[in-house]
């Protein structure tokens, strides 16, 4: 078996590692086209604020350990330009000395992830406008921020668009967020979204939602952000965070499937339209795990299992992929939003019938010090009380009560299970009757 592998960081560094577990004998070469073949994407803002000092603590395995541990042809810096599927090889590239080559394959894995959006906005090319996606940008960030900025704009109030606000705010920069909709952190339901922008309000950020960038604009102190509305924001650094799009550039002009936002289509065994060619990670269309749909959910977790699954496949190991629910979490300054499944917008877009519930309990025993208040919302099947999704925010506890939540989801459990089920207790570390109890309670 000879497999290659296109993309390294999640789901291409976790297939190659799980190939090679399940096959001494197997001849596997990874292509990665960046000088690293897995980092911490999830912690490059905090590398700009200093809560992780050390940059190599961000390589989560570099390409020596693959090679020595796992006996893997890892090669960085190697791009591959093209897919001939009849002859099934591929066209690689080597970018520091410039030489093409073919390789020939048996089985092939893309993983090529997902880009920043860099959408077409006038001046989006002028120095000193930044995204994130690898070491590199991070680096190149850092150094601007170490060189003395005084005023940054985040263009996007997403998961990383906020997490690099609370760092700059960290470094003493004043910061200001633009988003587009009318709140932050899109994929929540709104009201759930307040406790977070309070937050960033008392923090001294400036929050401006319903308004984007239409023009990035030279000045000698730096930049000008143009809003739509007209209003002037000066900055010296300019972040993009507005989200992501995948990389199918090989995928199409290789001839396979991919679903109208560009996600590389994938049946549940995460084989591509070519039975000979897998996809994984954030360049794929997935399964809605809650509604059936197809969708797109660019996150770590889910793009480990794929890797790996894929892998399982390949191998001889069949295994299939549930789908994804969507479950993440965010923090930002002291607190902390946290989600699990469908969203409120997102059953009323797909006309799905629901009920819902909100909760405000406090994360532990009420009498304990240093009791947390959370509010809690609930989405559940009106007829057979199916937990469909859930949203958190508050303080300590939240990630605790999403992770139960999200085992509920994918364990197809009722509120009624909620109402029983029995959870750790002591009171510096939840209550007798849990906020999952009392959230089925209040929901049967």
């Amino acid at each position: 078996m000879k497999l290659l592998i296109v993309g390294g960081v999640a789901g291409g560094a976790s297939a190659a590692a799980r190939a090679r577990r399940l096959s001494e004998d197997a001849e596997i070469i990874l292509f990665e086209r960046g000088p690293d073949v897995s980092f911490a994407n999830c912690g490059l803002p905090y590398y700009v604020g200093g809560d992780i000092a050390d940059r190599g603590k961000l390589l989560v395995t570099t390409p020596e350990r693959l090679r020595s541990r796992f006996r893997l042809d890892v090669r960085t810096q190697s791009s591959v330009e093209a897919i001939d599927r009849t002859g099934k090889k591929i066209r690689a590239r080597d970018l520091v000395s410039g030489r093409s080559y073919d390789e020939s394959y048996d089985k092939l894995i893309l993983a090529p992830g997902a880009a920043p959006l860099r959408p077409p906005i006038p001046g989006v090319e002028l120095p000193g406008i930044h995204t994130l996606r690898n070491l590199q940008d991070v680096d190149r960030i850092k150094e601007r921020v170490d060189a003395g900025v005084r005023q940054v704009v985040v263009v996007g109030a997403g998961f990383i668009g906020l997490e690099l606000v609370e760092n700059f705010v960290k470094r003493g920069i004043a910061t200001t967020v633009v988003e587009l909709q009318g709140q932050v952190l899109p994929p929540f339901d709104r009201e759930m979204t307040t406790p977070i922008v309070e937050t960033l309000l008392a923090q001294g950020v400036t929050v401006i939602l319903g308004e984007s960038a239409d023009a990035f604009e030279p000045d000698p102190d730096g930049l000008v952000v143009r809003l739509k509305s007209g209003r002037r924001l000066p900055a010296q650094l300019v972040i993009l965070g507005v989200g992501v799009r995948p990389e199918n550039r090989l995928a199409v002009e290789a001839g396979l499937e991919v679903g109208p936002r560009g996600g590389i289509r994938v049946n549940e065994f995460l084989e591509t339209s070519d039975p000979d060619i897998f996809a994984v990670g954030d360049a794929i269309e997935v399964r809605d795990f809650v509604s059936g749909d197809p969708t797109q959910v660019p996150l770590a977790g889910p793009a480990n299992r794929q890797g790996r699954i894929a892998a399982d496949n390949i191998f001889g190991r069949p295994m299939k992929y549930r789908g994804t629910q969507g479950t993440a979490i965010v923090g930002v300054f002291d607190r902390t939003a946290a989600m699990t499944g469908a969203s409120e917008k997102a059953l009323r877009r797909t006309k799905r019938p629901f009920r819902k519930i909100y909760i405000h309990p406090a994360h532990h025993a009420g009498y304990y010090p240093g009791a947390e208040q959370m509010t809690l919302k609930l989405l559940f099947d009106p007829t057979t009380g199916r937990v469909l999704g859930a949203q958190a925010v508050g303080g300590a506890g939240v990630d605790k009560r999403i992770d139960v939540l999200a085992v509920a989801i994918q364990a197809k459990m009722t509120v009624f299970d909620l109402e029983e089920m029995e959870l750790a207790y002591a009171p510096q570390y939840g209550s007798a009757k849990d906020p999952i109890n009392m959230a089925g309670f209040v929901a049967s």
